[in-house]
């Protein structure tokens, strides 16, 4: 039998990020946010239906949050804009390049707040 694939620090970051949203009324857990698949969004926090924190299948840390607000963060260094793997940079996803437990779970909520204030979609 092949041997469980051991989770990245990104992972094991994120099912802490998944930890604190766990009895958040609305919120959905990906289904196994330390396996994460090929699929876009397979391991995503997600409320209403709608992805509004994720590992990509990079292993990065992406969230959505209004576009000024990723302007911001990428002016700040904190991030880039999130490459779904196509080569067209969506506006309102982040990739956050800062390892920071505070940092990311901060944009979770951010990004939850915007998401589920019935954000469009892009």
């Amino acid at each position: 039998m092949p041997k469980p694939r051991k989770a990245s620090t990104a992972e094991q970051r994120f099912a802490k990020i998944v930890m604190a949203f766990r009895n958040h009324r609305g919120v959905r857990p990906p289904s196994d946010a330390a396996q994460p698949s090929r699929k876009f969004g397979s391991a995503a926090l997600k409320i209403d239906d709608k992805i509004f924190a994720m590992i990509s299948s990079k292993g990065q840390f992406v969230v959505k949050l209004p576009r000024q607000r990723v302007d911001e963060l990428v002016a700040a260094g904190e991030g880039e804009r999130f490459d779904p793997g196509h080569g067209r940079l969506m506006k309102e996803w982040l990739t956050v390049a800062t390892a920071s437990d505070k940092l990311w779970l901060q944009l979770a909520r951010e990004a939850l707040a915007f998401v589920g204030s019935g954000a469009k979609a892009s």
